[in-house]
């Protein structure tokens, strides 16, 4: 990754340099889906979490038919990927490139909603190799898309890491790495042609680390810094608050060295790890949090950057999961938003940020029985929640930890709360027919946490814990849960759970 000097911060100069890139887009937020994980989720787990969490925009490191048939009539936009070992030989088969785009693209749209395609990654730096291919590659694929009659809906791009960027501070300064100008310059001039964009990897994390201390923390974490603090440009005046703004304008720059003012950036990797080896001291949830939440509130409010002040740069975040089969560092394993059971690794702050990854929980709403709501109104909702909505309720088994109080009161608003939460608390999904309501108070009791609570140690509980899945062991069977210690037969649940139909 480019490591921004900022020895020179407080040089001073001249002429602000504008340039012709525009979007009419508002900036999105999107997540990265890794699969190095012991205990992987499976493709509608995925989605659900994706769902709960308004998450609208997803970038696979591959075309997997699985997760590409979960995403169908979800309307999530995808960009799917050619990976690395597959880049030759597209770069070198128009044919190949064809039977690639029919078989991982054409098979699925419009069910699902492609909308680019990423060519390798990072392959200038990792594997220079297949340089020489990489225009192919894209050419070849963007031929098969325009055969399909697709290329207006889906990009082609392939992604850089910022480290191809040399003399990256100031900003003004920078330009490709010389000796990629073969390769660089027809990029360019097909993506300019094709209308796509340039896509970037942006790692503060790194550049921090490599700076040896020259980068303060708070440059990096997006933490607001005073005036004379800040990083200028000597030869713009622009003033940088943040090292991830210094490094898309130092893309911008670069580009525009070779003549190209008109291509966006959209960055495809960014984040921060929560947890690092004795050589890592600032991998921690703190950080993790601080620059997340502040890059996604950044983003979303269209900020853009010094050099295009309100130009969208929509950004991935690297990443969903914790992938805890990934080689290398413990910070390799611990780039992730949520563990694999769907839980946070740790609450964003997002509040006034809008509603994707809305597990913030600093304005905490439950889903609770109404007072006074019928009981048998109640009891078939229980069993509606605890069966076809694929609430896990075996906590609510006699001898578990929110058995106690025994009535159908309890064991429904934690059924209610349970479904609410794992649902992201969208709107309509705490109703249950007129017999739940939506309550700021905190249900937990005892022993007994809800879902979306804080809990004693003020670790999110299960806030967006997925339903379980069909072979699971606590399977959802509502006779488990009726109170007073009753059961009914199968034929009777089935009534209830007929009538509940008509409840969400």
């Amino acid at each position: 990754m480019a490591v921004i000097n900022i020895l020179i911060l407080l040089l001073v100069a001249s002429a602000v340099s504008v340039s012709a890139v525009s979007t009419d887009e508002d900036a999105f937020i999107g997540v990265n889906i890794g699969t190095d994980l012991s205990d992987i989720p499976s493709p509608t787990q995925v989605v659900a979490l994706l769902k709960a969490q308004n998450l609208r925009h997803v970038r696979l490191y591959d075309a997997d038919r699985a997760m590409l048939l979960a995403l169908a009539n979800t309307g999530i936009q995808v960009t799917v990927s050619v990976p690395n070992d597959q880049l030759l030989g597209i770069g070198q088969s128009n044919a190949t490139a064809a039977n690639w785009v029919a078989r991982n693209v054409v098979a699925h749209v419009p069910a699902t909603n492609i909308t680019a395609i990423a060519v390798g990654s990072e392959v200038l730096t990792f594997l220079p190799n297949a340089g020489p291919v990489i225009v192919s590659a894209l050419k070849f694929i963007h031929s098969a898309l325009v055969a399909a009659n697709l290329d207006n809906q889906i990009k082609v791009s392939t992604p850089h890491s910022s480290s191809i960027i040399l003399d990256s501070f100031p900003p003004s300064q920078a330009f490709f790495n010389r000796s990629w100008d073969p390769v660089m310059v027809p990029l360019l001039k097909f993506l300019q042609s094709t209308g796509s964009y340039l896509m970037l990897n942006v790692y503060p994390y790194y550049d921090y680390m490599q700076s040896n201390g020259v980068i303060p923390l708070d440059y990096a974490l997006f933490r607001p810094l005073p005036p004379n603090k800040e990083a200028v440009d000597a030869n713009t005046l622009l003033h940088y608050t943040n090292v991830f703004d210094a490094v898309v304008d130092a893309a911008y720059f670069a580009m525009a060295d070779l003549n190209f003012t008109n291509i966006p950036i959209v960055v495809m990797e960014s984040g921060w790890p929560s947890k690092g080896d004795s050589s890592e001291p600032d991998a921690t949830l703190e950080n993790a949090n601080t620059y997340n939440s502040n890059l996604i509130k950044h983003v979303l409010n269209n900020t853009g950057t010094p050099k295009h002040p309100g130009i969208a740069v929509s950004t991935y975040i690297y990443e969903l999961y914790n992938e805890d089969t990934r080689p290398g560092s413990v910070s390799e394993k611990n780039w992730g938003l949520f563990d694999a059971n769907g839980v946070p690794v740790y609450i964003l702050h997002l509040t006034g940020a809008g509603t994707v990854l809305a597990n913030d929980t600093t304005n905490q709403t439950f889903c609770v029985a109404k007072e006074g709501a019928d009981r048998k109104m109640l009891q078939a909702a229980l069993d509606w929640a605890c069966g076809p909505g694929k609430v896990d309720c075996s906590v609510l088994l006699q001898g578990q930890p929110c058995y106690e109080p025994d009535n159908v009161i309890a064991h429904s608003t934690y059924a209610f709360n349970a479904y609410y939460q794992q649902m992201g608390k969208s709107s309509g999904t705490c109703d249950f027919k007129g017999v739940a309501t939506i309550t700021t108070t905190d249900p937990s009791h005892g022993s007994c946490i809800y879902p979306g609570s804080l809990g004693r140690n003020g670790t999110i509980t299960n806030g967006t814990s997925l339903a379980p899945s069909s072979n699971s062991t606590t399977s959802g069977c509502s006779s488990q849960y009726f109170y007073g210690g009753g059961y009914v037969t199968s034929s009777v649940i089935i009534g209830f759970v007929l009538v509940a139909a008509v409840f969400l």
